[in-house]
């Protein structure tokens, strides 16, 4: 997304079963590539990283 992605947006390389279109590739970003999550960012399922992420983007958002 060359012109960066904001809270609440939903990545363009982002399929329909939540994986990435570019996950691997040379041209995946480097904040994309160097995130290591954890169970204390995403919680110890789907529904938990989901809720955790939307109050990320809530406190992100400009």
């Amino acid at each position: 997304m060359p012109q960066g992605k904001r809270a609440g947006e939903r990545c363009v390389q982002l399929l329909p079963d939540f994986r990435c279109a570019i996950f691997g590739q040379p041209g995946r970003p480097a904040v994309c590539a160097s995130l290591r999550p954890s169970e204390s960012m995403c919680g110890a399922n789907r529904e938990e990283a989901l809720a955790m992420l939307s109050r990320l983007e809530m406190l992100t958002r400009s």
